[in-house]
């Protein structure tokens, strides 16, 4: 087994080739305007087409695009784009150096096809910047063999089986990738590794935070069978199981395989078979909607496949299900085959036995049924007999489901899918450029000075921490750091459990703890001035409504009195307006002037 990782996170500047904001719209804002576009593979500088493109491209998809405030002609192609980002490029190089790796001589933009619709161009516009860099972990050096900036793609909207939407907001903001050898052991190395360069470039405090920001995407093969990328496996806890899931999944292909070749039924031979009118009468279902609505049905004999299509390769996923899934590749939304129950699509035993003979299917034969319009129905079951056919574990492409399976996207892409820029020259990395980029705390420095203001426990929480960039800020305001840090990952925590959200926990932090310096509340309120900040209140408001304000002086020296100096009473009733210290302090002067002692 192999394992390797490629991590792709947002930086925060302005975009990649022009000068836009890089912040999101706000949900639910509409959009200026919309274009629409359909994309097609062009030939790679060698006169190659990549073939994941071609796959995307069969599709037939339309492109409908999404504008908004922070949209130019460069993010719609109608402009050339401008000079690569400068403060990009230098936080790029700064990483590189903290990651070990060598920057490259001269930066050369590259075009790498993608027409997935995710950029109106048809192509995503990447750049190496550094080479041959490593990473010390518990399980042995991490060699990172490149390290590269790239344009973020455009964010899905919706898509169906012809069209796709996105908007355009996203498009073009500045990605750094970083991309490991496969020296990853297994699944809770391959976490100590992503936390670790996580951390990195979390420490640098020049990268974007919050919700997608951040993406993985793990390489894993196994001896016998292939490379598959798991695009897009967002939650770390999650690694381990994708790994398991997709090793056993090719472990069993392996076997599926070894069957097939028992049964030498391979290659299949294309036979495809209408039966439009056999299911013309048909009970109410797919079948019956798609015929109704213009659709063909088309069948086709699988050889002594019997069994083999319902075998589980993931959970709740079957050898039927890969097979479906590159029918999708033609825009179907699915297939039906003789594994499954028939019945749950309305065929009966009679229409399944005339399906059968048509095909010749025996008793150990199987069968697919794809429901679509004619041509994309046989476009479709030719991707169907394309996987049936394969001798072979293919190298794939696959989405990471939130379940820890993973379903077949597309091929793997290769070197057909790149082409050079012609409209950004090269940014030549001389030495002055390279003196210039001021070289950022690293990893271990920014380790050691948290645990200098923190305890050794909370310093490695906040170092984890998606809030690390808050702490600091407020700490540099003169916040208590143990105070910041406990708020952050405590209360923050306990208040999100009982479902209090902040839109913008920078300031509302920042408001609560300059009204804390200034002594008008108590540490013990903290959590409950939060909870009425989080309704669009101010800190002062807060603590008139909910009577809130810290109670000390003369004020609590005759509460103290009243109270017969108990302290434990005091805290009892005044635990949110009064500080323990204070309290003590008022209790020991009050004693003292009664003549009793002070115990």
């Amino acid at each position: 087994m192999k394992i390797g990782i490629e991590i792709h996170q947002r930086l925060d500047t302005t975009k990649l080739f022009c000068n836009c904001q890089s912040a999101l719209a706000n949900e639910g804002e509409a959009p200026k305007c919309t274009i629409t576009r359909r994309l097609h593979p062009v030939l790679s500088e060698m006169g190659e087409v990549d073939e994941a493109s071609q796959a995307e491209f069969a599709k037939g998809r339309v492109f409908e695009y999404q504008t908004f405030g922070n949209n130019c002609l460069v993010e719609a192609d109608e402009e050339p784009p401008s000079l690569l980002n400068p403060q990009a490029l230098a936080i790029a190089l700064q990483v590189a150096l903290q990651l070990n790796a060598t920057p490259v001589g001269e930066i050369h933009i590259m075009r790498k096809m993608v027409i997935d619709g995710s950029n109106t161009s048809g192509f995503q516009r990447t750049a190496i910047v550094a080479v041959n860099g490593h990473l010390d972990s518990s399980k042995g050096t991490i060699r990172i063999p490149l390290i590269a900036i790239e344009e973020e793609s455009a964010g899905i909207v919706s898509s169906s089986e012809g069209k796709a939407t996105y908007r355009l907001d996203r498009l073009g903001i500045p990605l750094i990738e970083i991309t490991t050898a496969p020296d990853i052991k297994d699944g809770e190395h391959l976490i100590e590794v992503a936390e670790k360069i996580g951390m990195m470039l979390r420490a640098t405090g020049k990268v974007a935070r919050g919700l997608g920001t951040i993406r993985q995407d793990v390489n894993i093969s196994t001896e016998g069978g292939a490379r598959v990328e798991l695009k897009g496996a967002q939650d770390l806890k999650m690694l381990p199981q994708y790994v398991e899931t997709e090793v056993n999944r090719q472990l069993l292909l392996l076997k599926l395989l070894l069957e097939l070749r028992s049964r030498k039924v391979l290659p299949i031979k294309e036979h495809i078979v209408e039966f439009s009118d056999i299911f013309r009468a048909t009970k109410p279902g797919l079948i019956a909607a798609g015929i109704k609505n213009g659709s063909a049905v088309l069948g086709q004999k699988l050889p002594e496949h019997e069994g083999l299509l319902g075998m589980e390769l993931q959970p709740g996923k079957r050898y039927g299900t890969e097979l479906s899934d590159y029918a999708k590749k033609a825009g179907v939304k699915g297939i039906i085959h003789s594994d499954e129950e028939l019945d749950k699509y309305g065929i009966s035993e009679e229409e399944e036995k005339a399906v059968r003979d048509a095909l010749g299917a025996w008793e150990n034969d199987a069968f697919v049924l794809i429901v679509a319009p004619l041509e994309q129905a046989k476009k479709a079951m030719g991707f169907v007999l394309e996987r049936a056919n394969m001798d072979f574990v293919p190298g794939e492409t696959r989405k990471a489901n939130p379940d820890g399976t993973s379903s077949f996207m597309r091929p793997l892409p290769g070197r057909a899918r790149l082409y050079p820029e012609t409209d950004v020259p090269p940014i030549p990395l001389g030495k002055e450029l390279l003196a210039a980029v001021e070289l950022m705390e690293s990893l271990e420095d920014k380790k050691s000075r948290l645990e200098k203001m923190l305890n050794k426990e909370m310093a490695g929480r906040m170092l984890k921490s998606r809030y690390l960039h808050v702490f600091e800020k407020l700490v540099e305001g003169g916040a208590d750091p143990m105070l910041v840090a406990t708020t952050l990952e405590d209360t923050l925590v306990s208040l999100r459990r009982e479902g209090t959200e902040f839109s913008d926990i920078e300031k509302a932090l920042s408001e609560l703890f300059n009204e804390y310096k200034g002594g008008s509340f108590v540490k013990a309120a903290i959590p409950e001035v939060l909870k009425g900040m989080a309704k669009g209140a101010r800190v002062d408001s807060v603590l008139k409504v909910y009577r809130l304000q810290k109670i000390t002086g003369e004020a609590l020296g005759a509460i103290a009195m009243e109270h017969d100096f108990d302290m434990k009473i005091i805290m009892q009733k005044y635990r949110l307006q009064v500080d323990a210290k204070e309290v003590a302090e008022v209790i020991k002067e009050g004693k003292k002037e009664q003549g009793k002692d002070f115990i």
